[in-house]
């Protein structure tokens, strides 16, 4: 049964998906490279994780990160289209939701084409990420999109961590009252989750990341030994937590 307060989990593959699933979380942000801060994920994971919360039974699940790249957020007209594109192409595999964001190359929220993006996605629950973290004003970018078709932003308060920003973030709560949601991620850990909670959030969001060796060597070429998966452990933690705040 989902928390009253809704826990999000950042997963890069279809196995973190069903752990997600089978955890009690409320949604996922499907995404890869998480260590690049996530970009858009494949088509094949983008269909595998929406057959499983179809066969779970479980709406409102799949949301996908669309982002082409990592180092920042001010997007040049290319980029642009292929973030719209990617919006096109993930609602076409039936997807819920999609996260996006986009900043101006004078570092405040780029609304004119977040607007695109809603365009774009035709219906589906849009999210802002954490480009508001990397705004000159967080709390200025977050009210901005507050009586936008935006539904939920995701945000650190501008900090390096929730833990951090803490008090931004109850600010944004504040300011944005009914008109947005606000989902608190960066750096969550499971003894945040009452705190953030106390402070007027929406939902958290979390990675709950482990580490797997299964892949063997990588090779000169390869990267690195080993890769992220998703801790089931974590995600049933973050899981009772939200129920226990609530």
């Amino acid at each position: 049964m989902p928390s009253p307060l809704p826990v999000e989990i950042a997963v890069q593959d279809a196995a973190g998906a069903r752990v997600a699933l089978e955890a009690g979380a409320s949604r996922v942000e499907l995404c890869q490279a998480l260590e690049l801060g996530g970009l858009t994920p494949s088509a094949g994971l983008i269909e595998a994780t929406v057959q499983a919360a179809a066969a779970a039974s479980v709406r409102g699940f799949v949301h996908v990160l669309v982002r082409p790249r990592g180092g920042g957020f001010f997007y040049d007209d290319d980029e642009l289209d292929t973030i719209v594109r990617d919006i096109h192409f993930a609602r076409s595999l039936g997807v819920d939701g999609v996260v996006v964001g986009a900043l101006t190359e004078a570092g405040e929220l780029d609304v004119e084409a977040i607007g695109v993006f809603v365009d774009a996605a035709e219906g589906l629950d849009v999210t802002v990420h954490r480009a508001v973290d990397a705004a000159a004003d967080p709390l200025a970018a977050v009210a901005a999109l507050a009586g936008s078709r935006v539904r939920r932003v995701l945000t650190s308060g501008g900090a390096v961590d929730c833990r951090t920003g803490i008090e931004v973030i109850a600010a944004m709560a504040a300011e944005t009252r009914g008109a947005l949601e606000i989902m608190a991620g960066g750096g969550v850990r499971i003894d945040d989750i009452s705190a953030l909670w106390a402070a007027g959030v929406d939902a958290v969001h979390l990675s709950a990341r482990g580490r797997s060796s299964r892949g063997g060597a990588s090779g000169s070429g390869g990267g690195e030994v080993g890769f992220d998966v998703t801790d089931a452990a974590i995600v049933r933690a973050a899981v009772t937590a939200a129920h226990e705040a609530t």
